[in-house]
């Protein structure tokens, strides 16, 4: 008897506690998500919907930094560049958007869709990069996503970059890297955990995410690169391939082997690693 009333008062404390979130509006995010849990575990509403409202939620709380693409993984044309330098390295990097330097400041956004003219000429038609460029849009590090998101809709830009609090390039930021926020990665079969940055197997190969810090990797290796040009192991690897390289490019730099396990078209995301003896 004992158990049905406990089973009766549980019941009723569930119902009453659904009931007052029903009942009122919720007075904070945490009884928002209360009362969306709720829907999810009522089949409301489906569990990939509900993943998908608290990435919203928490994009609203990220700013730039925590999404951009380091200044030492972007791939930029320099302003003086001819165009026979230009068309190898769009194909090559598959990017639809490229800022583009004039003495380290950038000038310019240039289209990759705006040099199809010159890819099969049928007439004569004189290159200037000054005629092709798209006004860079600059946003600081600072910049909330949901803002950005915004914005990016509002005035129908793809790609901005980011600035740092003394006005310097600190990297870009495009909308794909804020949707990724919200839709999440694909992940595959080289995914680590998200708080491990290096990761040794059996074997005696090292799984290492492109953003660690080569500060880290120095500390973990017992190595001594320097980060003087590059804050990252990613852009450390990409300046020594001098391209953005596709999956499966090896690169020996010192005593070690790197080895791309995942990048896409804007930057590189996970390296296998071996020491060579």
């Amino acid at each position: 008897m004992s158990g049905d009333r406990d089973v009766d008062r549980n019941k009723r404390s569930w119902f009453e506690r659904l009931s007052n979130l029903l009942i009122r509006e919720p007075k904070n995010r945490d009884q928002l998500m209360d009362v969306l849990r709720d829907s999810e575990e009522r089949d409301i509403l489906s569990s990939e919907m509900l993943r998908m409202i608290e990435s919203v939620l928490r994009v609203s709380e990220m700013h730039a930094r925590e999404v951009m693409i380091p200044k030492s993984q972007m791939v930029y044309i320099e302003r003086t560049s001819p165009l026979d330098t230009i068309l190898p390295l769009v194909i090559e990097s598959g990017h639809s958007r490229f800022p583009v330097v004039d003495s380290d400041d950038i000038i310019g956004i240039l289209l990759a869709k705006d040099l199809l003219k010159y890819c099969f000429k049928k007439e004569d038609v004189t290159f200037n990069i000054n005629d092709m460029l798209r006004q860079a849009t600059f946003v600081p590090q600072s910049k909330r996503l949901d803002i950005l998101l915004r914005e990016f809709r509002i005035n129908r830009n793809h790609i901005a970059i980011v600035i740092d609090e003394y006005g310097h390039v600190a990297g870009l930021v495009t909308i794909e890297d804020v949707l990724e926020q919200i839709v999440g990665n694909i992940e595959d079969e080289y995914d680590i955990d998200e708080e491990d940055d290096i990761k040794k197997h059996e074997d005696g190969s090292f799984t290492v995410k492109a953003s660690t810090t080569i500060s880290d990797f120095n500390d973990y290796f017992n190595t001594e690169f320097s980060d003087e040009a590059c804050d990252t192991i990613g852009g450390l690897v990409l300046k020594g391939f001098g391209h953005l390289p596709k999956r499966g490019e090896t690169l020996k730099i010192e005593n070690y082997r790197f080895k791309i396990l995942h990048s896409d078209s804007r930057r590189i995301h996970l390296l296998e690693i071996r020491q060579i003896k």
